[in-house]
């Protein structure tokens, strides 16, 4: 089957920067929906007209991967308002930052904590990979149409990066 918008692919990839080094390793097949908000607009594209058994090497500027570092997305709030054990590599959800964080930190994403002081700590607004031009190799395992379901909520249940709050110490990139 030929990859189309609303068809699901099962991918493995190996993401690295432009100098070579491995961000991100994905050994074992995961299926994403074209069409709907599992990949990045560039990849969909980049697969399109393709089957299973193709191999793709892309070249992602940091406008086509997870945009530009925006300084105005990193903010210093007082330690005291964050969980006992807070460290740097935790995440926090937007819409559940503690009460007195800025209001001008925008509610919608996810915020690493990426410095701790002795009396602040800087939230960072960016995605990790924000700014960097990324090289992935992509590996297309299977091709299948869509189902209803996965079409209806424009997902096959995993998005291409997302980050997953974990515990204690990182983040997850897929």
């Amino acid at each position: 089957m030929e990859i189309t918008e609303h068809c699901v692919v099962a991918l493995t990839w190996v993401l690295q920067d432009t100098l070579g080094e491995e961000l991100d390793v994905l050994d074992e097949p995961v299926e994403f929906l074209l069409g709907g908000s599992d990949l990045l607009g560039r990849i969909e594209e980049a697969l399109q007209g393709h089957a299973a058994g193709a191999q793709l090497d892309l070249h992602l500027e940091p406008e086509e991967a997870f945009g530009e570092f925006d300084e105005e997305l990193l903010f210093l709030e007082p330690l005291a308002l964050f969980p006992e054990g807070t460290e740097e590599g935790m995440s926090f959800d937007g819409a559940a930052l503690p009460t007195g964080v800025s209001s001008e930190a925008p509610r919608e994403g996810l915020y690493t904590v990426s410095q701790i002081y002795p009396e602040h700590v800087v939230l960072d607004g960016n995605h990790p990979l924000a700014g960097i031009a990324l090289r992935l190799h992509l590996q297309v395992h299977a091709v299948r149409a869509a189902t209803e379901e996965e079409t209806a909520r424009g997902t096959a249940g995993t998005g291409f990066f997302r980050i997953q709050p974990q515990a204690p110490g990182g983040t997850g990139l897929h």
